[in-house]
């Protein structure tokens, strides 16, 4: 009758052991970039009045050419906002993966 009570006590013990060396594994949550205003509002494009004259061209083409450009500058940052968002979550994936390297380490021994 000791020597089973002896086997439960070191199963036990051994199994209790075992759980309080691994570490504690915190899942946060992945990295959120707010996209600016400027990146969410649509483009405006110049329209012609009805009966266009030469300097309603010309005005028209300058007013388009400057919206365009504006509304090229409000996609890239919007783009980059996407990118850098990707490059934190790819830093944090890399992080939890060298963590999990060093516990699997520890583990094998």
């Amino acid at each position: 009758m000791r020597s089973s009570r002896l086997i439960a006590l070191v199963a036990c013990w051994s199994t209790t052991a075992s759980c309080a060396g691994s570490p504690q594994v915190y899942l946060a949550a992945p990295p959120q970039i707010e996209t600016p205003a400027e990146a969410t509002r649509p483009c405006a494009l110049y329209h012609l009045p009805d009966e266009p004259r030469a300097s309603d061209l010309e005005i028209g083409y300058a007013t388009r050419g400057a919206q365009i450009i504006a509304c090229d500058a409000a996609r890239n940052l919007a783009v980059q906002t996407h990118a850098a968002e990707h490059r934190l979550e790819a830093a944090q994936a890399e992080a939890r993966a060298r963590q999990r390297r060093w516990w699997m380490f520890w583990r094998r021994i």
